[in-house]
């Protein structure tokens, strides 16, 4: 599935290139023009999750997408894995990318680091879209992301995805419960100690960039919940909710996420007086999906 993926970036006409950083080469993929479009995927995941948006973005955005430090192709490729080592990759791709102040989206960990980043570098942030992810502390401490087996694969699964998703077959159940025990995911409980570091609970204020949290309501992993509580303490944050769509929409619903997220960056950043609004998202057919 990866693999399918990064051959969609490369055939909508995105290019490959090797970052150095601090901690090894980090790769990323770009194309297009305009205004900087930065794209972070998930933990385990890597940059193809993002390939059913090229199309549409790459006319309008000069699109960066790198495989966050220690997933996909970018280093190290082993040894535990620190949020700090996926900021400083984060960091060196924005650095040797275009200067202008960028839109950064982030997926889960991708979120989390998007507010890392523009926490530390705020004149080089436009504003964030945080999808399903951030820098709090979750509110399931007893869910866990590395089962070890297949029965608890697809547990795992019912908490990440809506009810009336297609089944997950059980050879990717297989696949997920061995990169459970030995991928990035496990790479970076190795250093969960550190983690505490990075958690920014009571210090969202601190970041100065607009924000849009772009969520997928089925998701029991960051709920609604969690994002409610970002959007009480960003200083300008709105939220929107997509139906339906559980942990990782542009994968799960990529046709009604894609709709969601040009309709937000379509619209002014959200302001510190609107905090509180929430607009819902097209739902299937395009019927409203706000909810109160």
């Amino acid at each position: 599935y990866a693999v399918m993926n990064n051959r969609a970036l490369a055939g909508a006409g995105l290019t490959r290139s090797a970052v150095p950083s601090s901690i090894g080469a980090q790769s990323v993929w770009t194309g297009g023009a305009g205004q900087t479009l930065v794209l972070l995927h998930g933990a385990g995941d890597s940059a193809g999750t993002w390939s059913s948006l090229v199309k549409t973005f790459m006319p309008r955005y000069r699109l960066v997408i790198p495989d966050l430090a220690g997933h996909g192709s970018s280093a190290p490729a082993d040894g535990p894995l620190s949020v700090g080592q996926v900021l400083a990759g984060l960091e060196a791709v924005m650095q040797n990318g275009p200067q202008d102040p960028a839109i950064i989206v982030g997926n889960s960990l991708g979120a989390w680091a998007a507010m890392l980043y523009a926490r530390q570098h705020p004149g080089r942030v436009a504003r964030l879209v945080l999808v399903n992810g951030g820098a709090l502390v979750g509110d399931r401490p007893d869910l866990s992301l590395m089962p070890k087996t297949r029965e608890e694969a697809a547990a795992l699964m019912t908490q990440l995805r809506d009810p009336g998703a297609e089944p997950v077959p059980g050879f990717v159940l297989d696949n997920v419960v061995r990169e459970a025990q030995t991928g990035p995911i496990a790479r970076l409980y190795q250093t969960a100690g550190e983690m505490g570091q990075y958690v920014l609970e009571g210090r969202l204020s601190e970041i100065k960039a607009p924000a849009d949290l772009l969520w997928g309501e089925s998701d029991k992993l960051f709920s609604i919940g969690y994002a409610r509580r970002m959007l009480a303490q960003l200083p300008a944050a709105r939220l929107t909710t997509i139906p339906g769509c559980g942990h990782v929409p542009q994968q799960e619903c990529p046709a009604r996420f894609e709709a969601a997220l040009s309709d937000v960056l379509t619209m002014p950043p959200p302001l510190p007086a609107l905090k509180n609004v929430q607009a819902g998202a097209p739902g299937p057919g395009g019927a409203p999906g706000s909810r109160p």
